[in-house]
């Protein structure tokens, strides 16, 4: 497993974190997803690399509306 902490753009309220960590818990390889609004907005995400690439994650949260960095 391999993980990675992404930094969310877009986040206003818990809403916005949970539909980011519904988007990253539906991608496959995913193992666990846990995402803040504090100090600043962020998901911490362990995956299989061998079924989800950082580039797949960032996707996920894209398409869920929110922008990304790693």
């Amino acid at each position: 497993m391999d993980a990675i902490t992404l930094k969310i753009g877009g986040m206003t309220c818990d809403g916005c974190a949970s539909a980011v960590q519904k988007a990253l818990e539906r991608t496959n390889g995913v193992s666990t997803a846990s995402v803040s609004m504090t100090p600043a907005p962020r998901a911490a995400v362990t995956y299989d690399p061998d079924l989800a690439t950082p580039a797949t994650l960032c996707t996920a949260v894209q398409d869920a509306g929110y922008d990304v960095t790693v």
